[in-house]
């Protein structure tokens, strides 16, 4: 098997990765996406070694269930150990034992094939191509904002950021909450969210600071927290979506001072992703920048690291 392989220092192809895991599904991996995160782990995040990526759209070449064989599927990136609290109350990403795909001792989907549980795998429906399949991960983790805080319609909500997270974020949220702003950095990448009817805004103004009721932080860089700390109120609420190999210290003194609520998010509902994109509820086409053969990683890699690219593809 042929896959795209990191040491912990850096990436190379290998020929001879072992074969997926027994007692697994085994999934023919068509498409895989560049993340946020998988640009921070060759940076040292995590402290991983392995096969990385976890956004993928796939076909099912082997499973126990003769149903799922040849089916196009997605899967969810955390298996846990299915015996402890965590596991039996529905929650396996938060499992003391978990292995998660391309992130943590689960080898991922920049390679020829991969293997996940049965029950992490989701069927995608014909209405949604290959290309829109690879956002679903990346969406569900957009959705996981609103099944976290339950926001009211009229609160006033503000997205930290313009790149690949903060475009599905902004879109998502767009479609329950109408009072809303994206405040970016790039000309360019703010015109896609106004198409959309996001409000857009490429600086902080007097009237914007300690005025918003939940501000998202979804920059990727490490700035983007002293920027949600001006825009959000007294006893607003911050959700943090940035995973930054941060080696610096982060000022939480006004978070202390202003009785802030901190919420980490992470991964989300699958079935409200896949949804929105076979109903057309959100659009993700313009966020695919450029399609790579595995073979030209160093390529691909350096292109997803570049502000002007959104979504740089994989194909094994």
């Amino acid at each position: 098997m042929k896959a795209l392989y990191f040491d912990g220092m850096n990436l190379a192809m290998d020929a001879n990765r072992p074969e997926p895991r027994p007692g697994e599904a085994l999934v023919r991996v068509r498409l895989a996406g560049i993340c946020g995160t998988d640009l921070e782990m060759i940076r040292g995040y995590m402290a991983y070694s392995g096969i990385l990526g976890h956004e993928f759209v796939g076909v099912v070449e082997r499973s126990d269930n003769p149903e799922l064989t040849g089916k196009r599927v997605v899967g969810e990136i955390n298996v846990g150990c299915e015996k402890c609290d965590y596991c039996r109350s529905g929650v396996e990403r938060h499992c003391p034992e978990r292995t998660v795909l391309g992130i943590y001792k689960r080898d991922g989907a920049f390679a020829e094939y991969l293997s996940l549980p049965e029950k992490n795998l989701h069927v995608i429906p014909d209405a949604i191509s290959d290309k829109q399949a690879v956002f679903v991960e990346p969406l569900a983790a957009a959705f996981e904002i609103d099944e976290q805080l339950r926001m009211a319609p009229n609160q006033k909500i503000a997205v930290v950021g313009d790149g690949r997270l903060a475009q599905l974020i902004s879109r998502v949220l767009k479609l329950n909450h109408q009072n809303l702003v994206c405040f970016g950095r790039h000309q360019n990448k703010l015109a896609m969210l106004q198409k959309t009817g996001v409000k857009t805004k490429t600086r902080i103004e007097a009237a914007d600071e300690h005025s918003f009721d939940v501000v998202v932080e979804a920059t990727g860089r490490e700035g983007g927290f002293s920027d949600t700390m001006r825009l959000v109120r007294p006893r607003g609420t911050i959700v943090l979506k940035s995973t930054i190999a941060s080696k610096n210290k982060m000022d939480f003194a006004p978070a202390i001072i202003n009785e802030i609520t901190i919420v980490g998010s992470r991964c989300g509902p699958f079935r409200p992703a896949i949804n929105a994109l076979a109903s057309g509820l959100v659009n993700v086409d313009d966020l695919v920048s450029a399609v790579y053969p595995i073979s030209e990683y160093k390529k691909a890699f350096e292109e997803a690291a570049k502000p002007e690219n959104l979504k740089i593809l994989l194909k094994p």
